[in-house]
């Protein structure tokens, strides 16, 4: 499994379970003020927070940071990936849903987010990978470099309700990249939503609101 996974804990007896995974670089402490703001309207809702294996980015250098997986290349509305890297940060979620699965937590009240690259992963998973039901899938800043060339997914992916966000002044994943995302779910007949907002590569506040509306919905 990802290890050194964080876990905030529900204020309620836990019903439901967000995997949140982070960014490029970053740790599994980024999206921890996250949930906790989020807590109060969701208070059954458990969130893990895993961390990324430390490990060498092509593109930067080859310097050693936080990755889910190497990213070898950058053109315009593309990225070149080590796709073993990616399956193992797949299989890995995936344990950690079966564990939620298996501890009690339904399937359909079971989440996943992901931030940048974090959302690349979780994007992979829920769609290419989980074959059983799921909560919903919320992709924030994102991009799909596994969408192409597949042409239809299963009938249980397919209705895996997903809120695409990203900022309109992106510099790091642009906004293109994240709106190619929400086309193809639509190709596949996914029920997704768009929001995007006046922010660059981050989360707002606005946005924070929007999350805690969404999860909501989904759990009534």
């Amino acid at each position: 499994m990802i290890k050194n996974a964080l876990i905030v804990e529900s204020l309620q007896p836990a019903d439901a379970c967000v995997i949140w995974l982070h960014g490029l670089g970053a740790d599994r402490t980024d999206f921890e003020p996250v949930a906790r703001m989020l807590q109060p309207q969701l208070p059954s809702m458990r969130f893990i927070l895993p961390q990324a294996p430390t490990q060498a980015v092509t593109i930067n250098g080859g310097y050693v940071m936080p990755s889910w997986y190497d990213i070898l290349s950058i053109s315009p509305g593309k990225r070149a990936i080590n796709s073993e890297q990616l399956e193992a940060s797949a299989q890995q979620l995936i344990t950690l849903m079966e564990q939620q699965r298996d501890s009690g937590i339904s399937p359909t009240r079971l989440f996943l987010a992901g931030f940048s690259q974090g959302g690349a992963v979780v994007l992979h998973t829920a769609f290419l990978r989980w074959n059983e039901a799921l909560g919903g899938v919320l992709a924030l800043s994102t991009y799909a470099p596994t969408f192409e060339n597949v042409s239809a997914i299963s009938p249980l992916q397919a209705r895996t309700p997903t809120l695409c966000m990203h900022g309109r002044n992106d510099p790091v994943v642009p906004f293109a990249m994240g709106q190619a995302v929400q086309q193809q779910l639509n190709v596949w007949g996914v029920p997704v939503s768009w929001q995007d907002y006046p922010m660059e590569h981050a989360v707002c506040q606005e946005q924070i609101t929007d999350i805690g509306n969404w999860l909501s919905t989904q759990l009534q």
